[in-house]
């Protein structure tokens, strides 16, 4: 994971739950791309066409909230989507989006608007915003779940570090 990430600030408010994120009639598959192609759709409905690769999604409060499906993340990673920055999170998407290699970061988004172009530093723990003069501060995150992103997911993490249990009579003889 890149110590500095930039893009443009995607703006949602408060209690952004699941199914705003991907409606539950597009769960059904796991063409992660198609996921992608509808994230958002609910609230934004041109946002898979008009977001670049590394921008962030900013919410206020309760970011993920409802469901614990984990196609919400998977969908926002295939998205393109560099980072998301909240408020607060549903506790459950936030390990789901952590653990799919997402980073979730939490901070004050009140000063940060829609099409603010940003700056995070995580040798800083800050969000700088160029244009308005302005950092903000990140809360850490602890150093295994930076580890976890920087393998790109939980699953990727275990199979390095040798702690990954394959199930009886796999073929992957992986980690």
């Amino acid at each position: 994971m890149n110590l500095i990430m930039q893009g443009n600030a995607y703006k949602f408010g408060d209690d952004i739950n699941t199914d705003y994120i991907i409606a539950g009639k597009y769960t059904k598959t796991l063409d992660f791309g198609a996921l992608a192609e509808h994230v958002f759709e609910d609230i934004a409905p041109d946002f898979s066409k008009i977001v670049a690769p590394g921008d962030f999604v900013v919410a206020g409060r309760n970011f993920g909230c409802g469901s614990s499906r984990e196609q919400a993340p998977i969908a926002i990673k295939h998205a393109g989507i560099g980072a998301i920055l909240a408020k607060s999170y549903s506790r459950i998407f936030f390990r789901n989006a952590i653990n799919q290699g997402i980073p979730a970061f939490l901070c004050d988004t009140d000063v940060i608007d829609h099409g603010d172009r940003l700056i995070i530093d995580l040798g800083k723990n800050s969000v700088e915003l160029p244009e308005k003069g302005r950092s903000i501060p990140l809360f850490p995150l602890s150093p295994v779940m930076l580890d976890i992103l920087a393998e790109g997911g939980l699953v990727e993490y275990l199979k390095k570090n040798g702690t990954y249990i394959l199930p009886p009579n796999s073929k992957d003889k992986g980690a």
